[in-house]
């Protein structure tokens, strides 16, 4: 029963987001990247993946849920930010392999964010096709009130 509740609430903020896309779309920096084919990918506590693609170019909505999924992965190992994580590895705040990721492969891109729910349930959160402050807004915006 909670996880079914869980997957109702994961379902409502991928409706968040899916309502959302067009408005950033009318931004020319947002639409340039991807055009509008963009991927969000969700890991919970206990590593079940979730996730969900938009747009009408199976090829990059592929390469947009690569990078969603390499940025929320970040996150569910870690629970920091993207961005913020590699700025800690580089400026010598955490070890390189601390939690499992070498340099190499540090994703530095905004756009992966750790979410907490309305009960407390966190979230690992991955999104691409925006830009990296459009990526972290729409997830937020889409599961504020979750």
């Amino acid at each position: 029963m909670e996880n079914d509740l869980l997957k109702l609430k994961i379902f409502l903020g991928l409706l968040g987001i899916e309502n959302r896309i067009s408005d950033y779309l009318e931004i020319p920096e947002d639409k340039k990247i991807a055009n509008g084919n963009v991927a969000v990918c969700i890991i919970d506590n206990t590593g079940v993946v979730y996730g969900r693609m938009f747009g009408k170019d199976k090829s990059r909505m592929r390469n947009s849920f690569k990078v969603a999924w390499t940025k929320a992965s970040q996150v569910w190992l870690t629970g920091v930010k993207t961005g913020d994580y590699e700025k800690m590895v580089f400026n010598n705040i955490v070890e390189e392999n601390a939690n499992g990721i070498e340099a190499p492969d540090l994703i530095g891109w905004k756009g992966g964010q750790p979410i907490t729910l309305s009960d407390g349930t966190k979230l690992s959160v991955g999104f691409s096709g925006f830009t990296g402050e459009s990526d972290l807004e729409i997830v937020s915006l889409a599961f504020k009130n979750i």
